[in-house]
């Protein structure tokens, strides 16, 4: 009866930790993907597509408004990036990134950028790499934040709950051909708000700082 008890309770333990992980390599359940923009320079993702390493494309994981500071006062600083996770969400039954496919308009310019991103083996064996300090909940960097900046200018983040952001890749985006919306909006881009177009008619857009 011990013998039969203690098998039980090595078999439970065994499936909270599998229920703990995620797909394939994944030693989390998920991982996340978010977007940030430099203060002021706002963004407006038109659709962000993975691939993961096993083949897998999940379609539109990203989309809309990107994390941006944007104080009313004008005390932002539009140059270098902030440290946050950026707007997103997490990217379910995936496995680790390989690709990433991205169209965005940057509403400072305005002008919409589109490319793909491959994601280098550094981010994945960081993105496994168990944190030695105590971390209050995930023990690994279980998200990616990606920058986009006016120019096309992208850069990206591995991150956790506990630890400093590591760059992982830096990229540069082409002019998307057909314009905003894939050319079904005339040319036309969403509108800045009125705190980022202030900021940009008394400081310009500081290209080259990103």
């Amino acid at each position: 009866m011990r013998t039969l008890l203690l098998c039980l309770a090595l078999a439970l333990l065994a499936g909270c930790a599998h229920a703990d992980k995620g797909p394939g390599s994944l030693p989390y359940k998920y991982w996340r993907l978010g977007f940030l923009a430099p203060d002021y320079m706002e963004v407006w993702v038109e659709t962000a597509d993975v691939e993961d390493i096993r083949g897998q494309k999940f379609f539109n994981v990203g989309s809309g408004t990107v994390s941006v500071h944007l104080p009313k006062d004008g005390s932002g600083n539009a140059k270098g990036w902030r440290k946050t996770w950026g707007k997103g969400r997490y990217v379910n039954g995936a496995d680790l990134p390989k690709r990433i496919y991205v169209r965005w308009q940057s509403l400072a310019e305005p002008q919409t950028y589109s490319t793909i991103v491959e994601i280098p083996e550094r981010a994945r064996q960081l993105m496994t790499e168990r944190l030695e300090k105590p971390c209050p909940t995930i023990a690994y960097r279980h998200a990616l934040a990606v920058g986009l900046a006016p120019g096309g200018v992208i850069r990206g983040w591995v991150m956790s709950t506990c630890d400093d952001p590591i760059e992982v890749f830096r990229a540069q985006a082409a002019v998307e051909p057909k314009g905003p919306y894939e050319g079904t909006s005339g040319g036309r881009h969403r509108p800045l708000s009125p705190q980022a177009k202030t900021y940009i008619e008394q400081h310009g857009i500081p290209y080259g700082s990103w």
